[in-house]
């Protein structure tokens, strides 16, 4: 055998993981157990079968009605017409004269950057940071703020905390919370699903060993979460199956029963807070005549008034970790459960001492609680933008469908600019955002949407030019996060398949072509990138006494591991020790249980101080006009969307649809059975799935994870808006609230039944219809 035909192995990274990629004869065959990973995610297994396979975009495309009539409002041609191939230079050419009739006519504001998601773990290769500076070269455009992981957090926390990603990254390590932490209440469940994932890349798995082991130390866990599973079964957690969105009305009864029995800690909320007094005056209802007691959070939450007395009083005789899921933001009213946890953590008195206090989404990621020094590396520059034109992220349809209106963000108010080209590298707005049919509907409107991707998803359907950009595997790159103790360089491991380019390239294509060039590339190539890169790493690395090998001897093993921190991180000790030195950010250098700048932004729902709303959709309503709730959470067998297609993925669903969970008690009063074909449906849209009948649910709610690929049916098909499982047809597309306006997805009520119409089947993962230019 020849050495270009012999069976070879790479190494690379991923948001999910570090691999060996073993390839034979050029094709990617295997995706092996990086060796310093003990506990890897099967998540990546899944691109090996789909790399190559018929769902791969070779050829840039264009959607025959764009190219045949020109820019224009689609009129739904989006997602339904068919696509012609075209040559690279042919398309470059329709690009970039798109670009300057849109630049010229209207201004780069007229520009959106789309651009959202985990593309890529390297950092060079990063589609989001590669077409910001792009379109940063040739005049700007209209972004986004925040991101939909966690928005309302985004925001919130820096005015109660002074900051929001060193609160995150900084929280206590499980090993300290394995020797420290009596009782770890988890409001939303800490799901190692989750775990699997961290943006910038995973090097080692930590999450299901830190909590296995603090468990088996004696740690009680209390799993807050309409879910059983979001907590790992083998922690013998007590399950506190609450109305889904009712954390804030229980964590208002707890901070109730901790004044009425006299067991918050006054010195600390003295010392180290402020605005309690305005939190006090509204939970013993002096403000607005309810006291917000036990009695009052059953109401809100189905949970008994004795139970949450207990668990408030578990909490206060001994040392307490309050975790936070990042899903508690993406609700109605998401800016609430963080601030009203916070409150509580500060009346226990814990913060800042080892295995007590809060933490924010142990298990959203890998790197969350796990003990690390993160390397220090670089980015790519994305230059200045001088558009000033923006939108908070989950806004999109919004922006689309209301140019000229207003809207109101953070103390802000802006303007919807009039959108008249979307230009998308990375992401996939038919995964992450909500009420689809509604958005669908909205894509209709730009004159033309641009896409890079490298597979037939809906994304890549919905596009008027398709650009088919080459994989994490074809291309060489450096993994680094600062959320992770791994450097890695990623070795290209297959050719990109057909005629499919790296985001870089087909920038510094259209850069050519627009006279932005120089602007763009800086005259130097991927590898050329590369060395820049793992030198500024180098030296950062070097003033943070991190010793980093040459570039070569880098590239020779593939990897670098950071020690072992000297000290425990535990969240929030430097200013529990020093309060004056060490004051926080906000204006006051304290916890501010109570802001007076969010008070000063005049928005009833968000007054500055922890606050209960009902939702607009919950379980707690009195009509709430559909009966069941519906939790669309992260899955647990794909990042997002990503590799939904591979065979991972595909093996987990149902008759090839998304499997949804149904309580029994819920499930026999519809005749549902397991694997049944169900409808689920609101005033929104409805789409097909197949049951999963268990008690992992409470009654009342269904578990229907994200990441189906949205598959709305031919045109003409009614009663069904994916045909797939995509819970995004169901959800809410409202913001929070005026102050951090982040997606509220997981208040939303259902119906299901089973599905007795024409089975219609699934072209999820089927290509659309193709001819050649010719």
């Amino acid at each position: 055998m020849t050495s270009e035909h012999a069976s070879r192995a790479t190494l690379t990274s991923s948001h999910w993981g570090t691999y060996r990629v073993h390839t034979k004869n050029g094709r990617v065959t295997e995706l092996e157990r990086f060796e310093r990973d003990e506990d890897p995610s099967p998540i990546g297994q899944g691109i090996v079968d789909v790399l190559d396979g018929p769902t791969r975009i070779k050829k840039p495309m264009v959607r025959r009605g764009w190219l045949e009539n020109g820019p224009g409002h689609a009129e739904g041609g989006r997602g339904t017409e068919e696509f012609v191939e075209v040559s690279w230079p042919r398309v470059i050419k329709l690009v970039v004269d798109e670009l300057n009739r849109v630049r010229g006519c209207y201004g780069n504001q007229a520009i959106y950057g789309g651009s959202y998601g985990w593309s890529s773990a390297g950092r060079f290769h990063h589609a989001q940071s590669q077409l910001k500076r792009f379109l940063n070269s040739i005049g700007g455009y209209t972004y986004s703020l925040n991101t939909y992981s966690y928005a309302a957090a985004e925001v919130t926390l820096p005015y109660v905390l002074g900051d929001f990603y060193s609160m995150v990254n900084g929280a206590t390590s499980w090993d300290v919370i394995k020797e420290n932490t009596g009782l770890f209440v988890a409001f939303g469940g800490a799901p190692v699903r989750n775990g699997q994932v961290t943006n910038g890349g995973v090097g080692r798995h930590v999450q299901r060993q830190g909590m296995l082991e603090a468990a088996a130390n004696g740690m009680q866990v209390v799993n807050v979460s309409p879910l059983r599973s979001d907590v790992l079964e083998e922690m013998d957690a007590d399950w506190l199956a609450i109305y889904p969105g009712s954390d804030v009305a229980l964590l208002l009864g707890i901070a109730h029963t901790l004044h009425d029995e006299k067991l918050a800690d006054a010195e600390f909320l003295s010392t180290y807070t402020v605005g309690y007094e305005r939190f006090r005056q509204y939970f013993l209802g002096e403000t607005d005549g309810v006291v917000k007691d036990c009695a009052w959070a059953e109401r809100k939450t189905g949970m008994a008034a004795a139970r949450i007395r207990n668990l408030a009083r578990n909490m206060a005789r001994q040392r307490t970790m309050i975790s936070v899921s990042w899903s508690l933001t993406r609700q109605d009213n998401g800016e609430q459960p963080y601030w009203a946890a916070i409150a509580v953590a500060s009346m226990l008195g814990q913060l800042g001492l080892p295995g007590g206090g809060i933490g924010f989404g142990y298990s959203a990621m890998n790197a969350i609680g796990a003990n690390y020094q993160g390397i220090p590396g670089a980015a790519l520059p994305q230059g200045k933008n001088p558009v000033k034109s923006f939108i908070p992220v989950a806004r999109i349809t919004d922006l689309l469908l209301n140019s000229g209106k207003q809207f109101e963000y953070n103390g802000m108010t802006g303007t919807y600019p009039d959108i008249k080209l979307v230009y998308w590298a990375g992401g996939n707005p038919f995964h992450h955002h909500q009420d689809l049919v509604r958005m669908r509907a909205a894509w209709q409107k730009p004159d033309t949407v641009i896409v890079h991707e490298w597979c037939w998803n809906a994304q890549a359907k919905h596009a008027d030019i398709v650009l088919p950009a080459a994989t994490f595997l074809e291309r060489n790159d450096i993994a680094s996060s600062s959320r992770d103790p791994f450097l890695i360089y990623m070795q290209k491991a297959a050719e990109p398949a057909g005629q499919s380019l790296s985001d870089y390239e087909i920038f510094s294509k259209l850069a050519e072509e627009l006279g932005a060039r120089e602007a763009f590339t800086e005259g130097r190539d991927e590898n050329q990138w590369l060395k820049v890169f793992y030198d500024e790493t180098r030296e950062k690395a070097g003033d943070s006494g991190i010793d980093l090998p040459n570039f070569e001897d880098f590239k020779a093993k593939g990897w670098f591991e950071n020690s072992m921190p000297k000290e425990p991180q535990i969240l929030m000790k430097a200013f529990r020790e020093d309060p004056a030195g060490n004051a926080l950010r906000t204006p006051s250098g304290k916890i501010e249980i109570f802001s007076e700048t969010v008070a000063g932004f005049g928005y009833e729902e968000c007054p500055g101080f922890p606050f209960w709303n009902d939702p607009k959709e919950w379980l707690g309503q009195e009509n709430p006009g559909y009966p069941m709730h519906l939790i669309s959470n992260q899955p647990k067998n794909k990042l997002h969307s990503q590799l939904d297609h591979g065979s991972h993925s595909r093996k987990s669903k149902i008759n090839g649809r998304e499997p949804v969970v149904i309580h029994p008690e819920d499930a026999k009063a519809r005749n549902i059975k397991d694997n049944s074909l169900v409808r689920l449906f609101n005033g929104r849209g409805a789409c097909l799935c197949s049951a999963v009948v268990s008690d992992e649910v409470r009654p009342g709610v269904l578990q229907l994870s994200t990441g189906a690929w949205f598959d709305p049916p031919p045109p003409g098909v009614s009663g069904v808006s994916c045909r797939h499982g995509n819970p995004n047809v169901l959800t809410r597309d409202e913001g929070t609230s005026r102050l951090a306006q982040g997606p509220s997805a997981l208040s939303c009520l259902v119906e299901i039944e089973r599905y007795s119409g024409e089975i219609i089947a699934s072209d999820a993962f089927s290509p659309p219809v193709i001819s050649n230019e010719g």
